[in-house]
């Protein structure tokens, strides 16, 4: 068995079988691992081999940028996925961060670079004739090393939901531990085809995805995600695996459901942060298993649904994985509940979630050693997420730690409010944060996006939130924001910090306030 991404791909070489299905014509692996051996070739005689040997990727889903893993992978050394909707000078941060040497990027994104100094970075279309006089020229690929299992296999950018976004060494032993789990968890093969909609630049992409074709050669459908256009990709290019992160299965709920929905070729959708409810809607609605799990780009700490799990909980967590005080360093109490589901040891039970035996597949955020360390203290992994974990060791998102929300003295955490306010059926997706008080603290706020042909009332949303036993009636958000969307990541994750930025404001939406036990329009 493989013991790199390199070795793995070396033995694709002459698979005739199909590695890529798009639009513009398929691919057979051997035709797409030519095509990266001689774009690897081609870059490392740009390259300047005593600095850092690291090229960025400013593209799309598509064939370009599977070209340019597999290239790299090929070519013993990293790839920089840049999240291509960084822009201005963060974007030029980014590139120049991570030490890119070469920057690809086509078309679509070039006019992202105009007026950035990048320095001596040599930026290429990989559209264009001059590249493609380069990779036509190059010679024969002699790797730039003999990759190891712990080197970086790419460098990937956190989501940057609290703070900018920090290089990740993903390192090869993670992409192929990842893979060698899915694959036989879910049956693939080489007839299988991956729909691969979620950005490559970003870790679940690559773990939950791109590395299930590279354990079992099924073939690869690169794709920018679109809800509307989810079930004809699906149909069209044959798609029996999906993965998806944050928001992606409400964003498809959302839209209008037709009678022959479940009449499509998907078996099997694996990922992470959806709704126990979108969960089980969107296996009932497209005819298809759900799987959800938790883990974080750093991939310290793996979290996995099974059999038994409670509504709310995402699962179970690896050996290691536990709820710490970050004041204290101690751990948690167990989360203790009432008849109704209700937490009532909010205060001592929810903590952070830690990795216990260490860094886990994290070997570090590249050339940033103090953020590392902010990670790696008193010999664990500190995630920032909140969590807390019941007697039987299943474990509840709580949010991230600066999610907390200090109410009347009370403190509440995001994510429980959340999974409440989600029973709300006309309801779509939904973030709560905390906005200043005028006097002290924090007041709770919810900003909410309905179901397509949805409507909601003051008048019914009291009612909603009356009849949940297990909402405390200080956590009913004193601010309601409707909204048509929600700003997000690249990866689909909430920027609940934006919107706290904006505090008690509509948007572009219209805000309720709560006077007493009645909400009202403002």
């Amino acid at each position: 068995m493989a013991d790199t991404v390199q070795q793995a791909l070396r033995a694709l070489l002459d698979d005739d079988t199909t590695a890529i299905v798009h639009d513009s014509g398929n691919r057979t692996w051997r035709e797409h691992l030519t095509e990266a051996s001689a774009q690897a070739s081609a870059l490392l005689s740009l390259m300047d081999h005593d600095r850092p040997v690291h090229v960025g990727a400013l593209l799309g889903n598509t064939p370009a940028m599977l070209h340019a893993i597999a290239g790299a992978a090929l070519g013993g050394f990293p790839l920089v996925g840049i999240n291509n909707t960084r822009r201005g000078e963060g974007l030029a941060r980014d590139i120049l961060r991570a030490d890119c040497q070469v920057l690809l990027t086509d078309p679509e994104h070039a006019p992202l670079l105009d007026g950035l100094d990048l320095g001596d970075v040599r930026v290429f279309d990989v559209t264009g004739s001059e590249w493609r006089s380069l990779v036509d020229g190059a010679g024969p690929l002699e790797p730039f090393r003999e990759a190891q299992p712990a080197d970086p296999f790419m460098l990937i950018f956190t989501s940057g939901t609290s703070g900018d976004p920090k290089p990740v060494m993903l390192p090869h032993m993670m992409v192929l531990f990842s893979g060698n789990t899915l694959v036989p968890r879910f049956s693939i093969t080489s007839d299988d085809v991956v729909y691969l909609s979620m950005p490559l630049f970003h870790s679940n992409a690559i773990l939950a995805g791109w590395c299930v074709s590279l354990c079992s050669g099924a073939a690869m459908a690169p794709a920018t995600f679109s809800a509307s256009r989810f079930l004809d990709d699906v149909r069209r290019y044959g798609a029996t695996y999906m993965n998806y992160v944050g928001k992606p299965l409400a964003y498809i709920l959302a839209t209008v459901e037709r009678p022959d929905d479940a009449d499509n070729p998907l078996r099997v959708a694996f990922g992470n942060e959806a709704t126990d409810r979108d969960i089980d809607e969107f296996g009932r609605r497209f005819g298809c298993t759900v799987w959800d799990g938790f883990g974080s780009t750093e991939a310290a700490i793996i979290i996995t649904r099974e059999e038994g799990t409670p509504p709310g909980s995402i699962g179970r967590g690896f050996p290691g994985v536990e709820v710490y005080d970050p004041a204290t360093v101690q751990l948690c109490p167990p989360a203790r509940f009432d008849e109704t589901g209700a937490l009532l040891n909010g205060d001592e039970a929810i903590g952070e979630l830690v990795n216990t035996q260490g860094a886990g597949f994290f070997t570090g955020y590249y050339n940033d050693p103090q953020a590392t360390d902010e990670r790696l203290r008193d010999g664990m992994f500190w995630s920032g997420d909140l969590a807390y974990k019941d007697a039987d060791g299943w474990i509840y998102l709580a949010g991230r730690t600066a999610d907390w929300m200090r109410v009347d003295g009370e403190n509440f955490a995001a994510a429980p409010i959340e999974r409440i306010l989600q029973r709300l059926p006309q309801l779509s997706r939904v973030a709560v944060y905390g906005v200043p008080d005028e006097h002290v603290g924090d007041q709770i706020m919810a900003a909410i996006v309905l179901r397509d042909e949805s409507a909601l009332s003051c008048d019914e949303f009291e009612k909603f939130l009356a009849a949940q036993a297990d909402l405390s009636p200080k956590a009913w958000p004193r601010y309601v924001r409707i909204a048509s969307d929600l700003p997000s990541t690249a990866t689909n994750k909430i920027l609940k910090r934006a919107l706290k930025d904006e505090g008690a404001t509509p948007g572009d939406g219209v805000l309720w306030i709560r006077d007493g036990a009645q909400y009202r329009a403002v």
